[in-house]
């Protein structure tokens, strides 16, 4: 049987992904992380060592804001929702990763 396996986020695209998904309403980290697997058909992966220090410097930022509340299964996690600030920044991140993505498989395109 053949190995599943996951691929991981390009660099510089979980500010994008999270900011996205905090686009749909406020989440805890645990949830965002589970959205980017579930919607990606577990491809991709979100580490708790790469998204827990993302949303610390995207709280630092200003681009999310976070409070405690209790989960649909009654524990006590961190929710964070999105600021003016971390809309405007989405469509940065949006515009951003469409300009280089396109880019990339022009270069993948081109005849050799």
């Amino acid at each position: 049987m053949a190995e599943f396996l996951r691929d991981e986020i390009p660099p510089g695209t979980l500010h994008l992904l999270i900011l996205k998904i905090l686009a749909r309403g406020p989440n805890h980290g645990y949830g965002i992380a589970q959205f980017v697997e579930s919607s990606s058909r577990d491809v991709l992966r979100v580490e708790e060592g790469s998204l827990y220090p993302a949303l610390q410097r995207m709280l630092l930022k200003g681009w999310v804001r976070a409070e405690w509340r209790d989960t649909e299964n009654k524990r006590r996690a961190r929710f964070y929702s999105l600021t003016a600030l971390g809309r405007k920044q989405l469509e940065l991140e949006i515009s951003r990763y469409r300009r280089v993505s396109q880019a990339i498989v022009r270069v993948i395109e081109a005849s050799s």
